[in-house]
């Protein structure tokens, strides 16, 4: 079944209600602090109050002897049982050929501590509140360091965070022609420049991270409760590469999981240090985080620091950029942490353009913060924020609008290869910046402009074509460019004799809807409501296998292998309608729930094949076994490539450096859409994220002394609901070439679009005071501070 076939389906672009948010709704969600197990125990971490310093000595002696207290737990344990440190999934190799350079990351610290909330000690008691204060008992007798934590300082830093990288560089890493790139940058008849910085974010998940650690004597094996957005990868990292334990004697459960955004898709030191406990201690241990915990040890988002330029010819039409980025990877390498400055960034940097040459540089730096590594889309908001924001200044030195600069420089033939490294499949990008402004009112914007400068304020209007890559792939190209796991996903589709259906997936949702979206599709395939279907995902006990959700993948890939597993499900039910009608299965056609033999009114129902496929009394036994449960892979050819066009327009308060998001039109092209209302809220969600970086988000380190100087939500700042106008959101619909739905996945578009639309939007209303540039986020304190600058 091809997708334009697909797309015309029952059920597939209707608006049905989420089937999960009843439970939700109603308190019946499970959430991992909801599990609660026998003999069940409670940790807490002792964390590092440093940011830097070698471990003298930690005394856990009264910690031990404290009420409750089961054991106390430190690193020289860990070293003893030969427990691993937590590795990387992606090797980069430097332009020199030599590897990235990978530290250990112990579970819990050995020697040194390299940031604040660094693991130094487990505690473990009866109760959580007996775990806590026994915490406060571990003394530890540190030799503090100096610390860095700018990415810009770790070159010159005086103490190395580790001894393999005695400069804190990780690796230097390029892609394109440099000889070509700086050859046409000779001869260019204009170049624009643009420093700028993709501020640090910290993930906020609703839902902090936790987990619960158990082992059975009885049979050897483990299970781990967590908050996770990959169960599978979870596991294979945790038992191949930390524990040295069989695969199948572990078992990971993540139950419902309230937010991911990234940040729940690593292996953590905890999830580590609660299996390897549970067994030690014969019982089941909970952690949970609280939100001070989080703001320090969960994964951080972002945090680049580039400069790039732009070729243009006279008439604006883009001939060569060069990029050079200095990207923050923390104090270790988080599970994917250099892929995202690399592979989901650099070649994403030609943007929807025509841009024959690009030359992007990357060096990697190691600093006493919390791990870096992806957060909703990952790479790709850092590459577009960058190329927009330098689009949109070519435009303002050329003295061209926004929209004409991206016309003349728009893709318009597919498939297209780009210079650095994909080849998009399709795309129709002026469309999208036609619509997006229609439903902007650019056409208007200067009779709004008047009018808010008869109020005296500022007005300003800013685009933003953005493109993504979903759905890394191929696993085998991926393999070659340093990827340690697979990208493929599992479905299993599973009738049952009623006619109903339960679907396997090895995706996972965390807020996305997958329980009714798969259902949809199932539903659409099968002649059924999506009521008669239900998704399992996030057990390792019960699916398969799986890559987990990340990257806007999960109806792409996962939704494909599902696709896949139907396939085979049709042909198989197909023979079993053709032993029933006394027909070749050749000639049996399947639609809207009946077989139908073609050229007659011979036909018999899908509930009805479902039944005699276990009750098999008129069965072709000698050609077909019984039963109907089929399981497929699917290993995509390429990224899926969604695009699309937003507009900003905000007002500016001169007089305070307030700035407000007065419209917001946002364009998207995601192929086929099965659930409109699902993706009209993770688009919404979206949006918030990024225009939350733009204006408020913002992760900030004490550059003295590497203190978390935003460590809780009353210094760092949230997007609320009353920061926003009503969205105005729109379509178009090119479906992608080469999986059977023809989707492209829609997750991250709105987190990865709308910063750069909102600065630029933010510089457009500032340049008649004189303000080129700004950097995120654009909160009053700062735009009032460029404002007097700017005046003086």
């Amino acid at each position: 079944m091809g997708a334009s076939d697909f797309a015309n389906l029952p059920h597939i672009g209707a608006a049905v209600r989420r089937k999960e948010d009843y439970r939700f709704l109603t308190g019946a969600g499970q959430y991992t602090d909801d599990v609660v197990l026998a003999a069940q125990a409670h940790a807490v971490f002792v964390r590092s109050p440093h940011a830097h310093a070698r471990i003298n000595s930690i005394d856990t002696s009264a910690a031990k002897a404290a009420p409750g207290v089961l054991d106390v737990f430190v690193g020289t344990q860990v070293a003893a049982d030969n427990i691993n440190g937590l590795p990387c999934g992606w090797l980069i190799t430097s332009t020199d050929g030599q590897p990235m350079k990978e530290p250990p990351h112990p579970i819990l610290a050995q020697g040194k501590v390299r940031y604040v909330g660094d693991h130094v000690a487990m505690v473990v008691a009866e109760t959580l509140q007996q775990a806590r204060d026994a915490a406060e008992l571990v003394a530890v007798d540190y030799d503090v360091l100096n610390a860095v934590v700018d990415v810009r300082d770790a070159p010159q830093a005086r103490d190395a965070l580790h001894d393999i990288a005695p400069d804190n560089h990780c690796f230097k890493w390029a892609i394109g022609d440099k000889g070509a790139v700086d050859s046409v940058f000779a001869q260019a008849a204009h170049i624009t420049k643009l420093d700028l910085i993709n501020n640090r974010l910290v993930p906020n998940a609703m839902e902090p991270r936790a987990a619960i650690g158990s082992y059975s004597r009885a049979n050897d094996e483990y299970t781990l409760y967590v908050s996770n957005q990959n169960p599978h990868v979870e596991r294979l990292l945790m038992t191949a590469f930390v524990m040295g334990l069989p695969e199948h004697k572990v078992r990971v459960i993540a139950p419902d999981v309230g937010g991911g955004f990234g940040s729940k898709i690593y292996l953590y030191a905890e999830d580590v240090c609660l299996t390897w406990a549970s067994k030690k201690l014969n019982r089941n241990i909970k952690w949970v985080a609280d939100r001070s915990e989080a703001f320090l040890s969960d994964a951080h988002g972002r945090d680049h620091v580039s400069h790039a330029e732009m070729a243009m010819d006279a008439n604006g039409q883009f001939l060569a950029m060069r990029v050079h980025t200095d990207a923050n990877l923390g104090a270790y390498l988080s599970t994917f942490a250099s892929a995202v400055p690399t592979i989901l960034y650099a070649t994403l940097l030609a943007g929807q353009y025509t841009t024959p040459q690009v030359y992007v540089e990357v060096d990697a730096w190691f600093t006493n913060t919390a791990p870096v590594d992806a957060y909703r889309g990952a790479g790709r908001p850092e590459a577009t924020y960058l190329l927009e924001r330098l689009v949109s200044r070519c435009a303002w030195e050329l003295g061209l609008s926004q929209a004409e600069i991206r016309r003349r420089n728009f893709i318009t033939t597919f498939p297209y290869q780009t210079p650095v490294a994909l080849q998009y499949d399709i795309g129709d990008y002026p469309a999208c910046l036609a619509q997006a402004e229609q439903l902007a009112d650019a056409a208007g914007f200067e009779a709004r402009k008047t009018a808010s400068a008869a109020k005296g304020l500022l007005r300003g209007i800013g685009y933003s074509s953005y493109i993504e890559a979903c759905g890394i792939a191929p696993s085998n190209i991926a393999g070659a460019l340093g990827a340690r796991a697979g990208l493929f996903e599992c479905g299993e589709v599973r009738v049952h004799p009623t006619g109903s259906v339960t679907v396997f997936t090895g995706s996972h949702s965390h807020g996305q809807g997958h329980e009714t979206t798969f259902a949809q599709v199932v539903a659409a395939r099968l002649g059924l409501t999506p009521d008669q279907v239900d998704v399992v995902h996030g057990d390792t006990g019960r699916v398969p296998f799986g890559m987990g959700t990340y990257g806007s993948r999960s109806i792409s890939v996962g939704g494909a292998a599902i696709m896949k597993a139907l396939d085979k499900i049709e042909t198989k039910a197909k023979k079993i309608a053709a032993h029933l009608l006394e027909a070749s299965d050749a000639d049996i056609d399947f639609a809207n729930g009946e077989f139908t033999v073609r050229g007659t009114d011979k036909k018999v129902t899908f509930g009805q094949v479902a039944l005699t496929a276990y009750v098999p009394h008129n069965y072709p036994l000698d050609k077909l076994e019984p039963g109907l449960n089929e399981t497929a892979f699917y290993d995509p050819t390429n990224f899926t490539f969604p695009a699309g066009t937003y507009i900003c327009e905000v007002e500016v308060d001169p007089a305070t450096g307030v700035v407000k998001v007065d419209r917001f039109s946002a364009v998207d092209d995601f192929g086929t859409i099965i659930n409109p209302m699902i993706v009209e809220g993770q688009v919404h969600g979206g949006l918030v994220q990024g225009i939350g970086q733009a204006l408020i988000e913002n992760c900030v380190y004490d550059r003295e002394t590497g203190q978390l100087l935003t460590g809780s939500f009353m210094d760092y700042a949230m997007p609320r609901a009353d920061d926003f106008p009503e969205f105005k959101l729109g379509h178009v619909c090119t479906p992608c070439t080469h999986n059977p739905l023809g989707t492209k996945g829609c997750g991250e578009a709105g987190a990865i679009g709308s910063p750069p639309a909102v600065i630029n939007a933010v510089l457009d209303a500032l340049q008649p005071l004189g303000v080129k540039d700004l950097d995120m986020p654009a909160s009053s304190a700062r735009v009032w501070a460029a404002i007097q600058q700017a005046r003086a």
